[in-house]
């Protein structure tokens, strides 16, 4: 049995064997073909950060797979009345066959994954989000730019930050990434990712200043500069981030056919301005689509290594 819970976890193969699953199941979706993959299975969906996205899209996934998800609101179980992760996960993984988990620490998934009984994933923690990570690599497909692509990402050094570390480092693209100091990657992540990326040949580097970042480069992406649980940081965070908006200036010094990605929410005249937003729409929400079929690619996945 296999759980998602980062990107670390998996081989180069076996990330683009849930990409081509991913792929697979998006085509046959577009001709109205639902075939069961998971048919009759749960997937009990816990949730203790809200979200819009990820609710939406791994309700729909797990329906169209032919199985049903179970909105679990940390208001609403046990687990938001002081019950220890490792027994919600006991309960909980005993009647589902799949859990999908949103909550802030790493530590707490972690401990579900390890008492569970079925496949848990990673629908976002405070260090890591794969699920997105993967969405966006299957956008990156969909418009041309996963050969030797060169991925700037300008913003704070979050769980996005993360995961775009560990998405080149196991796959063996080059990554710039720009942060105001301050604000800079997990030292740890940075120097697991460093590790991996000498195995795989990626090419990782850090700057503060985002155009040396963003010059000729393929994809530039970035992230709101509050997340969620950072909302008395945001005048102070607005200030350091003075410079970071993704605008039309900063793109002029990417290649001309540069894509631009945001896993969304955006906040306009923040992270990225509302030309640029705009202007990369069509790509934004192919990608934001791209979180249902990316995540059916990974449940499937999931279920058949549980079989073997």
């Amino acid at each position: 049995m296999r759980h998602f819970l980062t990107l670390r976890d998996f081989t180069k193969e076996e990330i683009l064997e849930m990409i081509t699953l991913a792929r697979k199941i998006k085509a046959q979706t577009k001709e109205r073909k639902f075939v069961p993959y998971l048919e009759k299975q749960t997937l009990g969906m816990i949730f203790e950060k809200s979200s819009t996205r990820t609710r939406v899209s791994f309700e729909t996934g797990i329906y169209q797979l032919g199985g049903v998800g179970l909105f679990l609101s940390s208001n609403d179980i046990q687990l938001g009345r002081g019950e220890p992760m490792k027994d919600t996960a006991r309960v909980i993984s005993r009647m589902v066959d799949m859990v999908m988990i949103r909550t802030f620490e790493q530590e707490k998934l972690e401990e579900f994954a390890k008492y569970s009984k079925v496949p848990v994933i990673n629908g976002l923690t405070d260090s890591h989000h794969p699920v997105q990570l993967m969405t966006d690599y299957l956008t990156m497909i969909e418009f041309g730019k996963e050969k030797n692509p060169v991925v700037a990402y300008v913003g704070d050094g979050n769980n996005m930050a993360h995961s775009w570390l560990m998405l080149a480092a196991k796959l063996g693209f080059e990554l710039r990434v720009a942060t105001p100091l301050g604000y800079e990657c997990d030292i740890d992540i940075i120097l697991d990712a460093m590790q991996i990326a000498k195995e795989s040949g990626a090419t990782i580097t850090f700057c503060n200043n985002p155009i040396e970042a963003v010059k000729e480069c393929d994809v530039v992406t970035t992230d709101t500069w509050v997340s969620m649980g950072q909302e008395e940081e945001k005048e102070e965070r607005i200030k350091a981030f003075e410079g970071y908006m993704v605008d039309e200036k900063m793109m002029s010094h990417a290649k001309e056919d540069a894509i631009f990605l945001h896993c969304l929410p955006a906040y306009r005249g923040y992270e990225v301005s509302e030309e640029t937003f705009e202007k990369h729409a069509e790509v934004i929400f192919t990608e934001a689509e791209n979180r249902l079929h990316a995540q059916k690619g990974i449940m499937v996945w999931l279920d058949t290594k549980r079989h073997l």
